[in-house]
């Protein structure tokens, strides 16, 4: 009979499938930036041009939301303080 080293059997399983894996993701990484390269090739996006009436009602939207969250926070405090 022919006697089995365990340990090494183990290594060349792990050597393999980690060389599989290995490969694998460096395959997907080259056919993501393959895909990335072609969407942005074939469907370029739109620039959006940013207006000052855009910037006014976002700084308005935000002062609402800071409004809200503090009013939430002040709420939540006066309730569990009882």
């Amino acid at each position: 009979m022919e006697e089995i080293n365990l340990t090494s059997e183990a290594l060349k399983f792990m050597a393999l499938g980690m060389g599989i894996v290995f490969t694998f993701l460096t395959v997907m990484i080259f056919a993501l930036k393959l895909q990335a390269y072609l969407i942005a090739k074939f469907f370029k996006a739109e620039e959006k041009k940013v207006t000052t009436q855009h910037m006014k009602a976002s700084s308005n939207d935000d002062s609402a939301i800071t409004a809200a969250i503090t009013a939430a926070i002040i709420h939540h405090n006066n309730n569990t303080k009882g």
